[in-house]
């Protein structure tokens, strides 16, 4: 493997493809390797009618690329209050309808809480509360299914049992402040200017037929349920909203550029100056907690404590590199991404605004990462 000194050229020409070959409007990718910026490439428009020129200060909703900031918060706060992820829910959450599951369970997924057993809007949390707290689990750990967006009620309810404060506060106090960084999870009024608009995927043939997309389309499927109790974001277009700009949901309303979340996974492997974030934390977030058939994506996946990472089969072999060689970090639907390789100190990330119809990235992300890898062994 070889140390990045330059823009990247097989990344750069497999940036311009994405425009030339697969639709690419506005998109931004930044690479980071020991503390700097190796490789900033961004291009395009982030508005369909090409009035407003993408930069790499362009700002853009990512989805669930939030939960790698969502869990790295959570982490870090019970790292400083003394809580170990082997801890029960229950000792901080008792009302938890799993209270005997570990915390290490909960942040990967375990507690078959995909859903809540009733529709409740996203901008009360209390109600959101409620409803999970009333909801029961469809399956027990060890079996893991994704769970898109009740993850984010879980990490604000522990984070305020633990702290007294809502997560994107703690966040913005002790991680993207200090660190300086482009990546919002309750973005201020002084930077709706910086978003782009995002549009929405297009549906074909290869997507309908797969099982994830056969079982989200289908009202009352648990799948579908993952992805639709939650109400009041469900969207493209209310994503485009200043209300889910600053909903401060830490599953899936996040709002940054590349060279934020790239600069958040330098962190997350110990190469920022400040050292956040304590080597028992980031021993947290890189070791896997639980891999296999996920029950709500339809495919095999792997967690560790809130991060993905590529799953392995009995043989040791990877089912696909979406996080470089050896790394972890979280994607987002219709594309953006973000990743730390420890091994190499590399940290990746992609965000564009003409989205893949994708919970798990999709062509365009793919091919950039593949490219990074290929840069990376010269």
């Amino acid at each position: 493997m070889k140390k990045l000194t330059s823009e990247c050229p097989e990344l750069k020409r497999i940036f311009e493809e994405n425009f030339s070959h697969y639709g690419e409007l506005g998109a931004s990718v930044s690479v980071w390797q020991d503390g700097v910026e190796v490789a900033s490439l961004h291009a395009g428009y982030a508005l369909q009618n090409q009035s407003k020129p993408w930069t790499p200060q362009t700002l853009v909703p990512v989805y669930s690329a939030t939960k790698g900031a969502g869990f790295a918060t959570l982490l870090l706060a019970m790292f400083r209050g003394g809580v170990s992820p082997d801890m029960s829910v229950g000792e901080l959450w008792p009302e938890f309808p799993l209270p005997y599951a570990s915390l290490a369970e909960l942040c990967s997924h375990q507690c078959g809480l995909a859903s809540f057993h009733r529709g409740c809007d996203v901008f009360d949390h209390d109600d959101c509360v409620r409803a999970l707290e009333e909801s029961t689990p469809a399956w027990m750990p060890p079996e893991h299914g994704y769970h898109p967006h009740t993850c984010g009620v879980m990490m604000d309810e522990l984070m305020i049992r633990l702290t007294g404060e809502r997560l994107w506060k703690y966040w913005d106090e002790h991680i993207r402040i200090p660190l300086d960084l482009d990546f919002y999870i309750k973005l201020p009024e002084s930077e709706f200017n910086r978003v782009a608009t995002l549009y929405p995927g297009k549906m074909d043939s290869s997507n309908l037929d797969t099982p994830f997309y056969k079982d989200y389309l289908t009202k009352g499927r648990p799948v579908y349920q993952a992805f639709h109790t939650l109400l009041g974001l469900n969207s493209v277009r209310e994503m485009n909203t200043p209300a889910a700009w600053t909903c401060g949901m830490p599953s899936f309303g996040g709002v940054a550029s590349a060279r934020g979340i790239a600069k958040f996974y330098q962190a997350c492997i110990g190469l920022d100056e400040l050292g956040v974030f304590p080597v028992e934390v980031r021993e947290w977030m890189k070791q896997i907690v639980v891999q296999g058939d996920d029950l709500t994506l339809k495919t095999p996946t792997a967690f560790s404590c809130g991060f993905m990472l590529d799953p392995s089969d009995s043989k040791g072999k990877k089912y696909r590199h979406l996080f470089g060689f050896n790394g972890f970090g979280h994607a987002g639907a219709g594309g953006s991404h973000g990743y730390a390789d420890p091994d190499f100190g590399i940290s990746f990330a992609y965000t564009m605004n003409r989205m893949d119809l994708n919970v798990l990235p999709g062509i365009k992300t793919q091919n950039l990462i593949h490219a990074l890898m290929r840069e990376m062994q010269g």
